[in-house]
């Protein structure tokens, strides 16, 4: 499939393909010239990690809009088996996490003068738990699925290895954040966000024009494809309404909220960058669906790039590729970054911005351990979605929540106590011989939830 695919790409693609590259990396390179020499240590730390909090409206919203959709084939492929079904799980759920964050998030954490989230909860309750919360944080965002996702893509379109794409799409993404920071990631993000998002609506224009409406659809493909619910499950659907919870605690979020100049630009674009994706996940459902009905057959975690590229014309299957190379890179570069920060910042505490040296040995670790997770779920984009937003929402999301607006605090220790408790029922419940009938999130979620409930009437009856 991968020959095929390549052989269709002609060399108007290629130019138009290459012309978008490039104008990333001048914008990379555009940024990093903007940048301000800063007086001190500590201002260079706080430019490389948050840009130096000038993250303005505009920004913000082309950053946060580019950096979520990089697992762009996972959402394909649910759409592409499942329907409308994938809007609910991958759509609405997190809409209505991005609207609790705007509102009651984003206003409590700026409180904080943090600078990373697991710095944020060390303040909230102790140096302990946020060493924890940064291994946590290191793990949930090794952006595994996002190097799967360049590995298909970049394998699809040249019929290479899989294993040497993806390694050559992370070498690319560590030397273009070692460079200068956030601030390359910004600026890379704005060019991503343009390109991502006028491919997936070519997509979408010319297969109405190619194949027409929803007459066509209704046709083509079974009608569980129109259902929301797909005849799921309740339960292991709310299992991703808790994994859509997880926003709240996510790393990406934070650093874009902390990095923007006031908690007005933090809230608006929030609320702009939600309409913007609901137009984008409306896109690649739709377009998804137009690829099951007219090439039932395909292999449906590839399918959404083949597709595209059969009804493109030439020059427009360039800037198509573009786009999901774009939507793929933007969000594995923020990820990879934090992952980096989390051991350089937060796990060995190197807070002098003198030397990069330190952050960008992690930027390289961080991106050789990815590579090599990459081997073992390369098959699997959802089931890694699910593994690692499972333990974020199950471990962190109540105790954070907890933090900010509960008036009794909890401490150190049992926050520690708290989260590990959780991750060990998730775990024991996950290889648990018969535990088909219940989800280890919810396993986790209940020690969670029932952790801090036993402890809060201990502190009560020591007082």
């Amino acid at each position: 499939m991968a020959t095929e695919v390549a052989a269709a790409i002609t060399v108007y693609d290629w130019l138009v393909f290459a012309a978008v590259m490039v104008a990333t990396f001048l914008l990379v390179v555009y940024g990093t010239r903007r940048k301000t020499h800063p007086p001190s240590a500590r201002a260079g730390l706080l430019d490389y990690m948050l840009m130096g909090r000038r993250l303005t409206l505009p920004m913000f919203i082309a950053t946060l809009a580019a950096t979520w959709y990089g697992g762009i084939f996972g959402v394909t492929q649910f759409a592409f088996e499942k329907g409308i079904y994938a809007f609910l799980i991958q759509g609405i759920f997190w809409y209505a996490a991005y609207l609790l964050f705007a509102f009651l998030i984003a206003p409590a954490m700026r409180k904080f003068k943090a600078m990373t989230l697991p710095q944020l909860v060390t303040q909230m309750f102790g140096p302990w738990s946020g060493r924890l919360s940064s291994i946590f944080n290191f793990c949930n965002v090794l952006p595994l699925v996002y190097a799967i996702s360049l590995g298909i893509f970049l394998q699809t379109i040249s019929g290479g290895d899989f294993f040497v794409c993806t390694a050559l799409g992370l070498l690319a993404i560590v030397c273009y954040s070692a460079l200068s920071g956030f601030r390359a990631i910004v600026y890379s993000d704005i060019a991503q966000f343009i390109a991502m998002y006028v491919a997936v609506a070519i997509v979408l224009i010319f297969s109405y024009l190619t194949y027409g409406g929803y007459d066509f659809l209704r046709q083509h493909l079974p009608p569980t494809h129109f259902t929301l619910f797909d005849r799921e499950p309740l339960l292991p659907t709310l299992v991703w309404g808790f994994i859509a919870l997880s926003t709240l605690v996510d790393p990406n979020f934070y650093q874009r909220v902390f990095a923007a100049r006031s908690l007005t630009v933090a809230r608006r674009g929030i609320l702009f960058t939600t309409c913007i994706w609901i137009t984008f996940d409306l896109c690649t459902v739709l377009g998804a669906m137009y690829a099951r009905a007219a090439y039932p057959e395909l292999n449906a975690a590839h399918a959404y790039l083949t597709y595209s590229l059969a009804i493109l014309p030439a020059g427009l299957k360039g800037l198509m590729l573009a786009g999901v190379c774009a939507t793929i890179l933007s969000t594995m570069d923020s990820y990879l970054f934090i992952a980096s920060t989390s051991i350089s910042f937060d796990l060995c505490g190197y807070k002098s911005g003198r030397s990069r040296w330190p952050h960008i040995l992690a930027l390289i670790f961080s991106g050789l351990l990815t590579l090599a997770l990459v081997q073992l779920f390369q098959n699997s984009i959802p089931q890694v979605w699910k593994v690692l937003g499972t333990y974020s929402a199950a471990c962190l999301l109540l105790p954070v929540l907890y933090g900010y607006f509960a008036r009794h605090k909890i401490r150190d220790w049992q926050f520690v106590t708290i989260c590990l408790a959780a991750a060990t029922g998730v775990t024991a419940w996950k290889f648990y011989p018969d535990n088909a009938w219940l989800d280890e999130l919810y396993v986790g979620i209940a020690i969670s939830a029932g952790g801090i409930a036993v402890l809060r009437l201990f502190d009560r009856a020591s007082s």
